[in-house]
């Protein structure tokens, strides 16, 4: 117990696990839906996009998340308004506008050498400064934006799965994806300082993508991918502490140990029943025709494949 215990004694720890568990979940809730979406690149486009908002933010004395926050929001849009254009696609979108953002930040600290601590810290995350007033800000937009993704779930799910069907439906979908960009870009705000601007796409997406491996059934991945969320969170704090590295990479490492050991026994997992279903069948039957027919559980938001094997009667033959 002491192993748990001690590490609790120290103040910063605390409110280092607290931000780090509540991110960790926050983010996990997000990269779902960014997984589902194949836009995984957009975790760590944005992330470079609201660095160059941050440093303008500090040097213009600024609120620092009001000011990051607006950049990223602003970013999302222009990448979504380029993005629209037939001869540019969302990746190239994404590259350009998020790049040029960065690089903006950058050249502004080369001109302010002053501010190149504060901007290290940014850039690789300083969990262990996390004071009361930013564990608010960070349990204000967590509380926020889960109750948002709560409440627009099926206009999030529908749009998640098919924009198109979700427009015709009407569904609307440039307001829903207006709203995603806002809760995206808010939660990256306040992860900058726990995981750092280059680690903050991998805390997105490596727990989504663990929750995908284990199933197919939405409600279960959501429900996995804030676990796993939550809990590398939590041990990547302490491993941090134990051994006296970086928090945010341990917490991210923690996050690909999961998807290793996730992965690997869904592989055993498919290699058993394929044995399973070779030493049941030990003669093959001819190949008769298959149809495939796709039944929506619309509760689980995802499409269930059935196949039905017809038989040649005696008459067919």
């Amino acid at each position: 117990m002491n192993f748990i215990t001690d590490p609790l004694k120290y103040e910063f720890f605390v409110h280092g696990i607290m931000a780090a568990s509540l991110v960790g979940g926050i983010c996990a809730l997000i990269g779902v839906y960014i997984v589902l979406r194949r836009m995984s690149y957009i975790g760590h486009g944005l992330s470079h996009a609201v660095f160059g908002g941050a440093v303008v933010s500090t040097v213009m004395q600024w609120n620092f998340y009001i000011g990051a926050g607006t950049w990223g929001f602003l970013s999302v849009l222009l990448i979504n308004a380029v993005a629209r254009k037939k001869k540019v696609g969302a990746d190239a979108a994404i590259g350009v506008i998020t790049t040029a953002s960065f690089a903006v930040g950058v050249a502004i600290i080369s001109r302010y050498r002053k501010f190149t601590k504060s901007f290290e810290a940014t850039l690789f995350g300083n969990i262990l400064g996390v004071t009361t007033e930013d564990l608010w800000i960070i349990a204000i937009v967590v509380l926020v934006s889960a109750l948002l993704i709560f409440v627009f779930y099926r206009q999030f799910l529908f749009t998640t799965f098919d924009a198109e069907v979700a427009r015709i439906y009407g569904v609307p979908v440039d307001w829903v994806e207006r709203l995603f960009s806002l809760i995206l870009a808010s939660v990256i705000i306040v992860s900058m300082q726990v995981m750092g601007v280059t680690m903050i796409a991998a805390g997105i997406i490596m727990p989504a993508v663990t929750a995908r491996v284990l199933t197919d059934n939405f409600n279960k991945m959501v429900f996995l991918s804030v676990l796993l969320g939550i809990l590398g969170g939590t041990l990547g704090m302490y491993t941090s502490f134990y051994f006296d590295v970086s928090s945010g990479a341990t917490i991210v490492l923690v996050a690909a140990g999961f998807f290793v050991i996730a992965y690997l026994y869904q592989m055993m997992r498919e290699k058993f029943w394929a044995f399973k279903q070779a030493r049941d069948v030990p003669v093959l039957k001819e190949e008769t025709p298959t149809h495939i027919h796709l039944h929506d559980e619309s509760h689980s938001g995802f499409y269930h494949v059935h196949e039905h094997s017809h038989e040649k009667s005696e008459d067919q033959e």
